[in-house]
């Protein structure tokens, strides 16, 4: 889920953002939309880690494979997402995700994203 701060997208890169945040990107592909791609990847957010809030140029779409996290989305309640479980955020909507838990958080997450633009972008 979920932060990362102007870093080219490579398929099979590892993006670090926040130390004990990692994003592998193991699949980009363009979709049906002009000037849209979807971006696949997996996500690690380590136990005690804020992602650090953030946007995306383009649609999340999240899975929960191990771990839990509490999801905060701008304008809505904590939401806690737990494994085997899905969420979505926006464009542009500012959100953060937290692992209060004692092991790690990781998640497989889709991003239909406007091409040459950074995957995620630091929010104040």
């Amino acid at each position: 889920m979920l932060a990362g701060v102007g870093l080219s997208i490579a398929s099979g890169a590892v993006l670090a953002q926040n130390s004990g945040l990692t994003r592998t990107i193991v699949g980009k592909e363009d979709v049906s939309v002009p000037g849209r791609e979807a971006v696949v990847a997996r996500v690690e957010l380590a136990p005690g880690i804020h992602a650090g809030r953030h946007t995306h140029p383009g649609d999340e779409i999240s899975y929960v494979a191990e771990g839990q996290a509490e999801l905060l989305v701008e304008g809505q309640p904590p939401r806690l997402v737990k494994v085997g479980e899905s969420f979505v955020v926006p464009a542009g909507v500012v959100h953060d995700a937290h692992n209060s838990g004692t092991t790690p958080t990781r998640l497989i997450g889709v991003y239909v994203v406007e091409k040459g633009k950074p995957l995620a972008t630091p929010a104040p």
